[in-house]
């Protein structure tokens, strides 16, 4: 008789999220202290996007260089267990930015 073998692996789920906003105002000093602090919270991986350019909102300053204007679409991606959650953190930050 061979021994059985039972396998212990772990499964992970991966979560993938993505939503645009509409800002009502510019991305300023401000909200995105606001996304950055939000941001680090989360364990998934996440991205802003505006006009091209893709930054980690975890650095106020990567955030308010993709330069995004009232008016303007900024896209929130996550990837991660996480992803749901973070990416209406940061979109509920965007839609809410004064």
């Amino acid at each position: 008789m061979s021994p059985s073998s039972e396998s212990n692996a772990t499964t992970t789920t991966t979560v993938n999220h993505e939503i645009a906003v509409v800002l009502p105002a510019n991305l300023h000093a401000r909200p995105a202290g606001q996304l950055a602090r939000a941001a680090a919270e989360y364990t998934s991986a996440m991205q802003l996007e505006h006009g091209g350019r893709t930054v980690n909102p975890t650095g106020v300053l990567a955030v308010m260089g993709l330069g995004a204007t009232a008016g303007s679409t900024v896209t929130v991606r996550a990837e991660g267990p996480d992803a749901d959650q973070a990416v209406t953190a940061l979109a509920d930050i965007l839609a809410a930015a004064e």
